[in-house]
């Protein structure tokens, strides 16, 4: 089969690796007709370089048809149509009971030290083969799926795998009062879904924030006022909103590769350059995270307030500023979407009326082939590229 494998900082590409096949009881092949580029797959392609190695298969957000189904499975069937979470989870440990699927204690990494294994995301998450390829093998598949309707097109669909619940959780962690307001830094696909979800569900003011022309443009229409960062004081705007006490919610849906963060970014980039062991180290244990949006999160937010981190952060190390959290008392909350979760709240949403805009949310719909020249044109934020499905 055709897949897109990792083969070095800032280099991936299309090549023909042995088709999955059914190792455990409870997988299931799909054959995958649409699957995602993630602003998270730039860590990837960049940043988190040093836990991958050339050839890993990288995707995390796909969807398609049930080609083979392992003996164990019992509620899927050749020919389902399903979407696949990106976390893989069993359903029946004591985190999963616990709708925490992201840390499930069947596919955690405890060599790692992290949470349930991730489709294509490298040594930190179990190694395992990613979705943005013909087939894929869907492990603890038994509850590792979201089985949908025959009819509506991919579009509709596909954001379940990661998009949609990730910005769900995020709105849901920031705890937005009622008539309150809430900024979201950072407007790519997960930020700017979030704006949609919160202009959908809560009677609150959205105010978003970025720096790029094309990614306010798409937030304008769900938000209140969106901050241009290049030429706007975000913080004067979120006062003159809020009496000047700031915002009750922010979400950080930016991460560790935030603009303004020059120290931070050099780190980054020397880390990339580094033997893979050494940058192993390097990034788990040194402060190279770049936190302006971090930071600029606990500026906008009032005293009492609460920041919902959805972007991803890497360094085990950073210094964070524990004296002004503390002292303004904020909550926060952060963490993996716990996709299968929310799938119940989200799927009654994606109807013909489709209120979250999900079959317009793509920017670009281009074949596997060009999965390479995508990487690059998202990495650099170029095209009006803001989110990418590919078609294998």
């Amino acid at each position: 089969m055709r897949a897109v494998t990792w083969q070095g900082r800032r280099k991936v590409s299309v090549d023909t690796v042995p088709d999955p096949a059914i190792k455990e009881p409870n997988d299931v092949i799909i054959r995958v007709t649409s699957t995602n580029i993630c602003g998270s797959d730039l860590h990837l392609y960049e940043v988190l370089g040093a836990f991958m190695s050339p050839g890993d298969i990288l995707g995390h957000e796909a969807m398609g048809i049930v080609e083979e189904v392992g003996r164990e499975v019992d509620n899927l069937s050749v020919g389902d149509r399903v979407v696949i979470p990106f976390n893989i989870s069993c359903g029946s440990c004591f985190m999963c009971d616990h709708g925490l699927q992201s840390q499930c204690e069947t596919t955690q990494n405890r060599d790692q030290g992290t949470g349930a294994a991730l489709f294509g995301f490298s040594k930190l998450y179990g190694e395992v083969a990613g979705g943005q390829a013909e087939y894929l093998r869907v492990p603890q598949a038994q509850y590792t799926h979201v089985k949908v309707p025959e009819d509506g097109p991919d579009e509709r669909y596909v954001y379940l795998s990661d998009v949609l619940p990730t910005a769900w959780q995020g709105v849901e962690y920031a705890e937005v009062p009622d008539g309150g307001t809430l900024v979201v830094l950072g407007l790519g696909p997960i930020g700017s879904m979030a704006c949609r979800i919160a202009a959908h569900r809560k009677n609150a003011t959205v105010i978003g924030v970025d720096l790029v022309d094309e990614r306010l443009d798409r937030a304008r229409p769900y938000c209140a006022e969106v901050v241009d960062l290049r030429r706007d004081n975000a913080e004067e705007i979120v006062k003159s909103y809020t009496e000047g006490r700031g915002a009750d919610s922010v979400i950080d849906a930016v991460g560790m590769e935030a603009h303004g963060s020059p120290v931070a970014t050099a780190a980054q980039t020397a880390s990339g350059f580094l033997p893979p062991p050494v940058g192993r180290v390097v990034m788990k244990h040194a402060g190279v995270d770049r936190l302006a949006a971090f930071n600029l999160a606990i500026a906008l937010v009032r005293r009492g307030g609460t920041v919902s981190l959805s972007g991803v952060y890497g360094g085990a190390a950073d210094p964070v500023n524990l004296m002004t959290l503390f002292d303004k008392q904020i909550r926060l909350r952060m963490g993996q979407a716990n996709v299968k979760k929310w799938i119940p709240d989200i799927l009654p949403l994606l109807t013909d009326e489709d209120p979250l805009g999900v079959e317009q949310f793509a920017t670009h719909r281009l074949p596997l082939s060009a999965a390479p020249d995508a990487y690059e044109t998202f990495q650099k934020k170029e095209d009006g590229m803001v989110k990418v499905v590919l078609k294998p």
